[in-house]
């Protein structure tokens, strides 16, 4: 039975990999990239750069976040920089905080004083009337 299970499991895997692009990448992405692409580097997460073809793509190494890329790989991907930061490394400032995924949406999202999710919560202005409709 688990073995139906397991085989059940691949075809999901296959049909996903079709249809999906957030899930990884298309069969399409793969082909195109097999194909086309020139292996240009590989960030700190372990996403991968390609060219080809005058475009310059991403392959992510996990969910396909935009956030997830680095500031100097986004450069390079958008044609701010015509070298990779391997050939020519980003200089990074002394004010710069290290990398921090999108917490939108997690409990580690940030609440601003005084909002209702915001740790402690916040009780109602007492100046704050609602609207009651006639």
């Amino acid at each position: 039975m688990s073995e139906k299970i397991s085989f059940g499991r691949k075809i999901w895997n296959a049909i996903k990999r079709v249809l999906v692009w957030w899930d990884n990448q298309t069969i399409g992405t793969q082909l195109f990239t097999w194909r086309n692409g020139n292996h240009v580097g590989t960030d700190s997460f372990g996403n991968k750069y390609y060219t080809g073809k005058g475009r310059r793509w991403v392959i992510f190494n996990g969910p396909i976040e935009g956030s997830r890329v680095p500031a100097e790989w986004h450069g390079w991907l958008h044609h701010t920089f015509e070298k990779t930061p391997i050939d020519e490394p980003l200089p990074h400032k002394a004010w710069e905080k290290p990398y921090q995924p999108n917490l939108t949406g997690t409990d580690r999202a940030y609440h601003p004083k005084g909002s209702l999710l915001a740790e402690g919560g916040a009780a109602p202005r007492a100046t704050y009337e609602a609207w009651q409709p006639e």
